[in-house]
């Protein structure tokens, strides 16, 4: 088993990082409205069958009690993180964007501190500082005090945003973890269509 865990950790951060370096590439050629739309209808073509197959739901009941915190999550993640992210690679490096990206936990910890009132412990907070000290080193190429008078690109600013909206999203959706995981994920670029 911990071994299936540890290789569907590792598949994650693949896929992750492929899909900056899929939309750097993809980006060249296509707007990234077109890029972010390819993406979830590739997505869901995968992902109905596969939530029928495994999690056999009742797609309508799942939407009608569900359908509010199914149409945030689709605009804040289906639509918006995709959007900005992909507009974002137009502007900066595939590298640059995922080091900003990596960002995502460090800013879960502090908006959940914020909003939620979740505490952290110490390891978390060791791992928060050294998670923007990591990036920081290696945006300002190891010379700290260059983030002050660094030229930084609108990409990696639209990144900086994007990465917001996804902790906004991961927080918000612990609240479908009633639901299926897969026809959880399946529903939400339906909604953005539905609507």
């Amino acid at each position: 088993m911990k071994v299936r865990a540890w290789l569907f950790l590792i598949l994650a951060n693949l896929f992750w990082a492929g899909n900056l370096m899929f939309g750097k590439a993809v980006t060249s050629d296509f707007p990234p409205i077109w890029a972010s739309f390819l993406r979830w209808v590739v997505a869901a073509i995968v992902l109905i069958p596969l939530a029928q197959l495994v999690e056999k739901p009742n797609w309508l009941k799942v939407w009608k009690n569900n359908w509010g915190i199914l149409l945030f999550l689709s605009l804040v993640g289906v639509v918006s993180y995709t959007l900005l992210t992909y507009t974002a690679l137009q502007h900066t490096s595939s590298t640059n964007g995922s080091l900003i990206n990596s960002l995502t936990p460090a800013v879960m910890i502090v908006l959940s501190l914020v909003f939620l009132k979740e505490k952290i412990t110490g390891w978390q907070g060791a791992g928060l500082v050294l998670s923007f000290l990591g990036v920081l080193t290696v945006l300002t190429k190891g010379y700290l005090l260059g983030l002050f008078s660094t030229h930084y690109n609108q990409g990696d600013g639209i990144m900086l945003v994007a990465v917001f909206l996804w902790a906004i999203y991961s927080i918000v959706g612990k609240r479908g973890q009633h639901l299926p995981p897969i026809t959880f994920v399946a529903l939400q670029p339906l909604s953005v269509l539905y609507v």
